[in-house]
């Protein structure tokens, strides 16, 4: 018989009897018909009554049944033969599948004795994951609207009153119960206590009257609770209602709460969702800023600020680009925030490293062990972090702008915050946080000028928490810096060490104190293994190393400066070494990864060293020592002998351009000025040398031009002796004097020294005040004679080297066979210069006799010239 022909009564069971004689009872129905004719009805012949039951199936609130929760062999009755049975046949298909509802019921239920079989063998841990299992349930049952079962309300206050039991019953006992049964008893405390708190409404309504609380839930579970409006009424309520706020919605479609009961339920919430992808991050900072307004104790407080403060740094995901100011702003305050709750309560401490504890309930220090609630995060990491988004921030912002000028104000507010953290740090007497967050506030404060370092102090002296490390009223800056490194020496840290050594170092260097700044490079022996160090420290170093070099430069140590700016100057990479741009080589090209590396690892302009100022530093110190040594060279062979490669370099380029024009760079007008320095005019030299203009952003610009134009003389009279020694027998130093606007004193005081060092074969007779020239002119065997003489003494020390080397890689000698070598070389090193000497001696002839004969002998003139003019 045809299934369009059953009662909607009957079931899968009947006989096919029951079939014909309910066919036959209804003769007003359709009467049996062909097969043929046995097809379904339109839907679109369907009555009212059915699409209104159609619409109701639809707006129902109870959750879509899966195909695991539908029985496979129940079949559906035919909607066009529903009569007076229709109730019970809905009775008949209710007993066969459960709603939704239903089922979770069931499970609670379930979970329910599978917790009374563990409380009976005292299993806590069985206990702790069901009472976990059942909370999620609880959660699902809320999604979803519907309130909660009486049987979890009766479950948990027997529950507590079991736990209670428990615990007393432990500590009376004398044995006790294993560690892992022992941390369940422990957390389940903490677990129930949270959820009660949460349902603290429903425990006193059920408290009050059960059967009252039971029938308000048998009755919400005979009438369905109400349908949600359709997507159309809540389309057009939007519209009429547009300036009505929005709720922010979460898991499961309900509005979340904020509230001190719901700060740890978002925060999970957050945490949960944090790293997965397509998750709204901006959505996450709203949810934890509203959590933090509601929080009411200080431990919710911290909690919030840890997890709002990754959210802001979790914002911009990308390395390459810098977080956006205002967010940056907002982070900066709310650490700033974080470190003042802390420093004002000492029984919460923010450790990186802690015990393991549940994130899900409030802790307070009288539940604590020893008083103190101690929080898994880093206030050093998110210094760390600030720090470092403030300088890619500078980075990638045009410094000729203004919008540079404003970021820079920033800095302040930023070197407060480590302040903070530094005295918190302080408090809490934790050394290696603290350590790393005195070396930020020291790569602050090392390179900037005694102005603003004072601004920054001031600024952080008005803050609440204040270090122990202060800058005193008008105390000068180097009295902090030097407090700040000597705390860092005493680090365990090697890095933190070293990078405090070339802090300080390079502070005194652009003060002007090179002596000291020279002495503590060398002493560290920094020198030896900053090969060996990382990226960051060797681009301090070869700052460092440059900033010496320019102190050098405006002390008016010539000499000096060329030393040591030679090493920078010589790799032709000056701005890759000092991370102020990238080098190009010719036959090299950068791959994107390699590029973008190097463009992370700039300078932000503000701590540039101009490399102008630097070239023209070098290649005037250059010039002050290479053109005295041109004009002494007499041979081809000697002339090869350079000391700066680069500046003969540009020598020979100036050298060979058939028309010079008027200088216009700064390099046009050093190289005009050697120029003029070789043919004697000092006055010329000097001035194209002040006319360069990068001279006025150095330091105290007047009296390093001042300085130049007293060095230009006195090397112009040097390079005057050497280039016309060979054509005078005699020259009078108040002719020199007046020639070079030199006093006498200091004329005297310069050829004494050239005789001296042998650089000039002269005599000097003071009393009758002339420079007697003793011209030798030595034979072709005695020339090749000091030749092997010199390449002799070349290749014993470079022997001496190779000795020196392979005996520094051996193992097993200890201090006196060093000492032994150290007097063997020594007295090697002595016969072989003796040796020099004697073989330079006689090839020179009597006018080039002994040192200590000329020694006497300018002795004696320099006693006889005082006693005549006395």
């Amino acid at each position: 018989m045809s299934r369009f022909f059953r009662a909607a009564g009957d079931s899968d069971s009947d006989s096919e009897s029951s079939d014909e004689e309910l066919s036959m009872s209804s003769g007003d129905e359709a009467p049996a018909a062909k097969p043929a004719a046995a097809k379904p009805v339109s839907r679109f012949l369907r009555t009212n009554d059915d699409s209104d039951d159609s619409d109701s199936d639809t707006d129902s609130d109870e959750e879509p049944m899966t195909e695991d929760d539908e029985p496979k062999e129940v079949k559906k009755t035919s909607r066009f033969l529903k009569g007076d049975s229709d109730d019970d046949s809905d009775e008949d298909v209710k007993r066969v599948v459960k709603s939704a509802r239903d089922k979770r019921v069931d499970e609670m239920v379930a979970s329910g004795k599978m917790m009374d079989n563990a409380l009976k063998i005292n299993d806590w841990v069985a206990i702790s994951n069901e009472f976990d299992k059942l909370g999620r349930m609880v959660q699902r049952q809320q999604n979803v609207n519907e309130p909660v079962p009486p049987f979890f309300i009766r479950t948990l206050t027997s529950l507590e009153t079991s736990l209670n039991a428990a615990i007393a019953k432990e500590k009376e006992a004398k044995k006790k119960m294993n560690a892992s049964n022992a941390r369940a008893l422990t957390a389940m405390k903490q677990k129930v206590k949270k959820v009660v708190k949460e349902f603290e409404k429903e425990i006193t309504s059920f408290t009050a009257d059960p059967d009252a609380f039971e029938k308000e839930y048998a009755s919400f579970a005979q009438n369905d609770a109400p349908a949600p409006a359709k997507p159309a009424k809540k389309a057009k309520k939007a519209e009429e209602s547009e300036d009505e706020a929005f709720t922010t919605v979460g898991k499961g479609g309900k509005g979340m709460q904020f509230t001190p009961e719901s700060i740890f339920k978002n925060l999970q919430l957050v945490q949960e969702a944090r790293g997965k992808k397509n998750t709204d991050r901006a959505e996450h900072i709203r949810i934890l800023e509203n959590s933090l307004a509601v929080a009411v104790t200080s431990y919710q407080r911290i909690r919030v600020l840890l997890a709002l403060v990754s959210s802001r740094f979790d914002y911009n995901s990308s390395v390459a680009t810098h977080m956006p100011v205002d967010l940056w702003l907002s982070a900066q305050q709310e650490v700033d925030q974080l470190i003042s709750i802390v420093a004002k309560e000492p029984a919460y401490s923010i450790q990186e490293v802690t015990e393991d504890y549940d994130e899900s309930i409030d802790r307070s220090p009288a539940e604590s062990p020893d008083g103190v609630v101690r929080i898994r995060g880093s206030i050093i990491s998110f210094v760390d972090r600030l720090d470092d988004e403030f300088t890619k921030s500078l980075q990638n912002i045009d410094p000729h702008g203004t919008e540079y000028v404003d970021r820079l104000k920033d800095e302040k507010g930023l070197y407060c915050t480590i302040s903070r953290a530094q005295a918190l740090y302080e408090k809490n007497k934790q050394d290696e946080p603290l350590g790393r967050v005195i070396m930020r506030r020291l790569e602050h404060i090392y390179s900037k000028p005694d102005a603003v370092v004072r601004a920054l102090e001031s600024a952080a002296s008005t803050v609440g928490v204040k270090p122990s490390i202060i800058l005193d009223g008008e105390a000068e800056t180097s009295a902090l810096i030097n407090a700040l490194c000597i705390h860092l020496y005493k680090s365990g840290n090697s890095l933190l060490r070293t990078r405090a050594m070339l802090c300080h170092i390079y502070h005194y260097a652009l003060h002007n104190n090179f002596h000291t700044a020279r002495d503590m490079l060398l002493m560290s022996h920094l020198q030896e293994s900053i090969y060996s160090a990382d990226v960051a420290t060797q681009i301090l170093y070869n700052r460092t190393v440059v900033q010496l070099g320019l102190s050098a430069f405006r002390c008016g140590l010539i000499k000096e400066s060329q030393a040591i700016l030679q090493d920078i100057f010589a790799t032709q990479r000056v701005k890759e070494l000092l991370a102020q741009g990238v080098h190009q080589q010719r036959y090299q090209v950068l791959t994107p990864e390699q590029e973008k590396t190097e463009r992370q690892r700039q300078l932000p302009f503000h701590m540039h060293i101009n490399t102008e100022l630097l070239e023209a530093a070098f290649l005037v110190s250059s010039m002050l020592v290479e053109i005295p040594l041109l004009a002494s060279i007499d041979s081809e062979e000697q002339k090869r002998k350079t000391i700066s490669k680069s500046f003969r370099r540009l020598m020979d380029f100036a050298d060979r351009q058939v028309f010079t024009g008027p200088p216009e760079s700064t390099r046009d007008h050093i190289m005009q000025a050697s120029k003029a320095l070789q043919d004697g005019e000092w006055e010329k030299c000097r001035d194209l040398i002040q006319d360069i203009k990068i001279w006025s952003l150095m330091p105290e610009a007047a009296s390093v031009k001042e300085m130049l134009a007293k060095r230009i003389q006195e090397e112009g009279l040097r390079t005057y002796l050497f280039t016309y020694a060979p054509h005078y027998a005699s020259l009078s130093l108040s002719l020199l004097s007046r020639t070079f606007s030199l006093s006498l004193r200091s004329v005297t005081s310069i050829v004494s020294k050239m005789i001296w060092n042998e650089e000039l074969s002269a005599s000097l007779d003071q009393a009758v005040g002339v420079v007697i020239f003793h011209t030798v002119e030595l034979s072709r065997s005695q020339q090749v004679a000091q030749i092997l003489a010199e390449k002799l003494a070349a290749l014993v020390e470079q022997n001496e080297k190779a000795l020196d080397q392979k005996l520094g890689n051996a193992s097993g000698w200890n201090d006196r066979a060093d000492g032994v070598k150290g007097d063997k070389r020594g007295e090697q090193t002595a016969e072989r210069r003796g040796r020099g000497e004697r073989q330079r001696g006689s090839a020179r002839g009597g006018a080039r006799g002994g040192r200590g004969a000329r020694f006497a002998q300018g002795l004696g003139n320099q006693m006889s010239g005082a006693q005549r003019a006395r």
